[in-house]
């Protein structure tokens, strides 16, 4: 056994080797392969995790060198769905190469995340920590749609994430440092009757259900940006108790994100009919960015408004990467 970076020490068992070297040794410049995990332009297979017999998604770079510094994001999807819609969901694996991210998409098979699915969390964590390296990691963010959002909150400042987040993505999942009142017709609508049969285009995915923030923000120290559907809210807080703990000077509003193509998916279980405020189908759009400058100790306050959009349309591709730039700088 192997004993992996934690304040609370996890042992786990790893069935291969963490980083394995592929390519021509002639070169000189190897790229890594990480726990067994096939790099390709577009995967989802699945990577082991054998603490507790359970899988995740694995993305890295293709091109990965050994000792290259990284960030890494632990994706954490919504109640009612799985990685096989967060993954599309919020793609940041598009951008793997040109951010340098790692990127682990786990699965809770209740399809919401609970106390009891932590330890799998730890070990996904650890596995990723161990096969590129403690030293190589720049910055480590939890990101989470939804329930996920939620769950990123309950564990972000816990004896494990605490001494290793450098921030947490919400992604309409509840807004830290003051949340906007959720609009009168949030939720999950009822369908006239069942659900329309996925296609390609739609993967198949249960309807997520919406986030219900917790009273108190976590007290540990960490940057948050909060992304959110106009049709979610009431309205935006224009203010930020986060961006005041942290001595952020005054919010500004950056120039819009304009987005052509569309995200990459939706909740087509929950369209007979759809709403605005759940979300209908994935379609460009303009989101906006409003963001806390020069906060201490290098912090990142950020807020993201998507208009014309409710809870579960994929994020397009302009604004993902927006939202990355901004997790990288």
């Amino acid at each position: 056994m192997v004993t992996l970076n934690s304040s609370k020490k996890v042992l786990i068992t790893l069935t291969l080797p963490a980083l394995l070297l592929m390519g021509n040794p002639a070169t000189g410049q190897q790229p890594a392969q990480l726990l067994g995990a096939a790099c390709t332009a577009v995967t989802d297979s699945p990577v082991r995790e054998p603490g507790t017999d359970r899988t995740f998604v694995l993305d890295y770079p293709c091109d990965l060198q050994p000792g290259e510094e990284v960030t890494i994001v632990l994706n954490l999807h919504g109640g009612g769905s799985s990685e096989r819609y967060q993954r599309p969901y919020f793609p940041a694996w598009e951008l793997k190469e040109k951010y340098r991210l790692v990127i682990a998409t786990p699965h809770s098979p209740a399809r919401r995340w609970r106390e009891e699915d932590d330890q799998y969390l730890h070990n996904v964590v650890n596995a990723v920590y161990r096969a590129v390296g403690e030293d190589n990691v720049r910055a480590f963010w939890l990101v989470g749609h939804s329930q996920g959002g939620m769950t990123s909150r309950r564990i972000v400042c816990t004896d494990f994430f605490a001494d290793k987040v450098d921030g947490f993505v919400s992604l309409s999942g509840g807004r830290l440092g003051g949340a906007p009142q959720r609009s009168p017709g949030a939720g999950r609508p009822a369908q006239a009757n069942a659900a329309p049969a996925a296609t390609s285009a739609t993967p198949a995915t249960p309807a997520l259900a919406a986030a219900t923030a917790p009273a108190g923000d976590p007290s540990c120290d960490f940057s948050h940006i909060y992304a959110t559907g106009e049709y979610e809210i009431v309205a935006l807080p224009d203010s930020s108790a986060l961006a005041q703990k942290y001595q952020c000077d005054a919010r500004v509003r950056r120039e819009d994100v304009i987005d052509t193509e569309a995200g990459r998916t939706h909740d087509s279980g929950s369209q007979n009919p759809g709403t605005r405020e759940w979300g209908l189908l994935p379609r460009p759009g303009t989101a906006q960015v409003y963001e806390y400058p020069n906060c201490a100790e290098g912090r990142v306050i950020a807020d993201v408004v998507r208009m014309d959009k409710g809870h579960t349309e994929g994020l397009e591709p302009r604004i993902v990467e927006t939202i990355v730039g901004m997790m990288t700088r």
